[in-house]
């Protein structure tokens, strides 16, 4: 058994909080599909602006909710706009959109996040991003991740 998990009365495994995962068996030959609710991956890039804030101050707010959620990918920033590029995982574009449309909002306290609003909001899944870079279009991979000036 690996470290930290609950054994069942009959020995195996248990999974957090009485949450069970049903084994899905694959013939030899056959194909495994994923079911139609896996969560998937999304590229999110969230923009937001709002009134000049000292940019010593932005960056570290942004690098704030970089270390508070190590999620996000990378930040840029100026004295008075941000964009924050991450993988989201979701099970669909409504609920990846959903969470990104709260990042800001939510953890303005615990970040120190300046008063901004959200601007902008792309969610794309991972085969149109990785299709838009093999074609030239859309940002470049995050290179280098971090907090970075624009």
């Amino acid at each position: 058994m690996r470290p930290g998990a609950a054994a069942s009365r009959d020995g195996a495994a248990s999974r957090a909080g009485g949450e069970e995962r049903a084994l899905t068996s694959v013939a030899a030959g056959d194909r495994y599909e994923e079911p139609e609710d896996a969560p998937r991956l999304w590229h999110v890039t969230l923009s937001v602006s709002g009134a000049e804030t000292p940019l010593k101050e932005v960056r570290r707010c942004l690098e704030q909710l970089a270390h508070d959620h190590p999620f996000l990918l990378t930040s840029r920033y100026a004295v008075d706009h941000a964009e924050i590029r991450y993988w989201e995982e979701a099970r669909d574009l409504h609920d990846a959109a959903a969470v990104a449309l709260r990042l800001w909002g939510e953890h303005r306290q615990s970040a120190g996040l300046p008063p901004w609003e959200i601007v902008g909001l792309e969610v794309i899944d991972r085969e149109t991003y990785h299709l838009r870079i093999a074609e030239g279009y859309g940002p470049p991979p995050a290179s280098p991740v971090g907090v970075h000036p624009f």
